[in-house]
């Protein structure tokens, strides 16, 4: 990729012109999720357009963690939040999960996609994660891989304390991360028969987050922070 030029897409250009206020010359690093970091300069291409001269790999791809993020959908600037925030902390892919109290059922999905790329961006992130449409919790427990450990958070909990829950199902020190789902249920929380097809579920674990009532975005940072933790890549 040394040597070749990018075009960049009008929106781009726009950012690093009018609002970064960029000139000709000036350079940028740029990620694409898949060929890691790279150092450029930019080039104009006539009043509005601008392209990307590519010189030497700055960082290799990293791989992703395997964390898939499942919620809720919440109101935009919430949920603007939530994505960036899950992005931050290692979601490998976000699935919005529709519920029986689920209060928002629509979401635009490249805001979404536009928020995960900020927040890549904003932390030096180099994957980005895969969006899913909405789907609902009945389909989501139909279509999910039993080997993937699913968490989700309930308040009703047995074990009350989050770090000896995650604890039990710690892999053995020095060995790898299993793949991870974290399930944030809407703010009415879950139904009784959702709640029991979840424990019916094979490889699942309830978390409780604590005395306090979380706010759903607030929810997804603390659970996405223990998960990191105790069984994700900060070990």
């Amino acid at each position: 990729m040394g040597g070749s030029t990018l075009e960049l897409e009008p929106a781009q250009a726009n950012y690093l012109r009018n609002v970064l206020r960029l000139k000709a010359g000036a350079p940028v690093l740029v990620f694409n999720g898949r060929d890691g970091e790279w150092r450029a300069t930019l080039a104009d291409r006539g009043k509005r357009a601008l392209s990307l001269a590519l010189a030497e790999q700055t960082r290799v791809q990293t791989a992703p963690l395997d964390l898939h993020y499942l919620f809720a959908p919440l109101k935009h600037a919430r949920l603007d939040y939530m994505v960036q925030k899950a992005v931050e902390m290692g979601a490998s892919g976000l699935q919005p999960v529709l519920t029986r109290h689920t209060q928002v059922t629509r979401v635009n999905l490249e805001r979404m996609r536009a928020n995960a790329i900020e927040a890549a961006e904003q932390c030096g992130i180099l994957t980005l994660p895969e969006i899913a449409a909405p789907i609902s919790l009945e389909h989501m427990l139909a279509e999910r891989k039993p080997k993937r450990l699913l968490i989700f958070c309930d308040e009703d909990a047995e074990v009350k304390d989050p770090l000896a829950a995650l604890a039990a199902v710690r892999p053995a020190a020095g060995s790898a991360a299993p793949p991870l789902a974290v399930l944030i249920g809407p703010e009415g929380g879950f139904a009784e028969d959702e709640r029991a097809s979840l424990l019916r579920a094979p490889n699942v674990v309830r978390l409780a987050l604590g005395p306090r009532i979380l706010r759903a975005d607030t929810a997804a940072v603390a659970a996405l922070a223990l998960v990191d933790a105790v069984l994700g890549d900060w070990r």
